[in-house]
């Protein structure tokens, strides 16, 4: 048996590149790569996405955002910080800003709450289980602009069945001239196309928790949602923030194809979010340098605020099972 032992072992002290006895760093086991073009040749295709995709662009844009361009791109001129400073002074540029923090904000925290809800639920779900999970992840499969053409004809204050059910209890809605309306239909369309992302990863780590913990508990007599709050959710804490996060890169970001759909902007630039002002500047009005400029700011503040967040919310975050 001694000699099997040293012979399993061999192999590894081959891929280590260590003597018989030597103790390896925090128990891991280190590979090398005799062939460095083996390596190169492995993460080529994810340099050449980032490349083509991340870098290429970013540079582009942020060449693009110190000066003036006509519509054809045949004459550039050399402006300095002219484009940020129009857009700091721009009206429009303000309420887009506003909405878009507004918006990020609120579908945020509806979407975590509803997804913490689903995925608490799940245990309590006896019978059709398949099914149920199957209904909330269903929205995951389907684009964000048939989302968005699926809402906006749900609450078209015309045909729609919800507006006319809300008609019908004596509400207005109007989506197409009314701002809060647009504004709220958007942030409805995001939060049911989002929440099946959510739930996804807080249905893996609600399976994770100890069971021994939730027994002990039980024992003691804490009932469901009190066990949720105190054992639960702490120990769940890295994966909600790992969402904060996400969700917040989702609502400044991914959501152009619903509010493309949806409400295109409208009214009166009521949801013309940040990214998707980028697309109207750009490609509709062929401001090409206000565009640019827009994009290194929107980039800028995904930053600042993702910084915000981690100063902010980490500290709060245990990562001790």
């Amino acid at each position: 048996m001694e000699g099997a032992a040293r012979r399993l072992r061999i192999p590894d002290l081959l891929s280590t590149g260590r003597s018989i006895g030597q103790p390896s760093e925090a128990g891991l086991k280190s590979a090398h790569f005799n062939r460095p073009w083996l390596a190169f040749g492995l993460v080529a295709p994810q340099l050449l996405i980032l490349l083509f995709f991340f870098f290429i662009p970013s540079y582009k844009a942020l060449s693009l955002a110190f000066v003036q361009v006509d519509p054809f791109g045949g004459t550039q001129i050399f402006v300095g910080l002219t484009n940020f400073y129009n857009l700091f002074a721009s009206p429009e540029y303000r309420g887009s800003a506003l909405f878009t923090l507004w918006f990020t904000v609120a579908q945020n925290a509806a979407t975590l709450l509803l997804a913490g809800l689903f995925a608490f639920a799940t245990d309590f779900v006896i019978r059709g289980r398949g099914i149920y999970k199957s209904i909330i992840l269903l929205p995951y499969a389907i684009a964000p602009v048939i989302s968005g053409v699926i809402w906006a004809f749900l609450f078209n204050p015309a045909v729609g069945p919800i507006a006319q059910l809300l008609h019908g209890f004596g509400f207005e809605w109007d989506p197409n001239r009314r701002p809060f309306d647009a504004q709220l239909l958007v942030t409805i369309a995001s939060v049911w196309k989002n929440v099946c992302y959510d739930y996804i990863f807080l249905v893996a780590a609600l399976l994770a928790v100890p069971a021994s913990l939730l027994e002990a508990a039980k024992l003691d007599g804490a009932g469901p949602v009190r066990r949720f709050f105190t054992i639960s959710l702490p120990l769940i804490s890295p994966t909600i923030f790992f969402l904060v996060v996400m969700n917040f890169v989702y609502g400044l970001f991914e959501t152009f194809g619903i509010i493309d759909a949806v409400t295109r902007g409208g009214p009166a630039g009521a949801t013309n979010s940040l990214v998707y002002k980028v697309y109207q500047d750009g490609f509709v009005q062929l401001d090409l340098g206000s565009s640019a400029a827009q994009s290194v700011l929107l980039m800028l503040i995904a930053i600042l605020f993702t910084i915000v967040q981690f100063r902010a919310l980490e500290r709060k975050v245990n990562y001790q099972v």
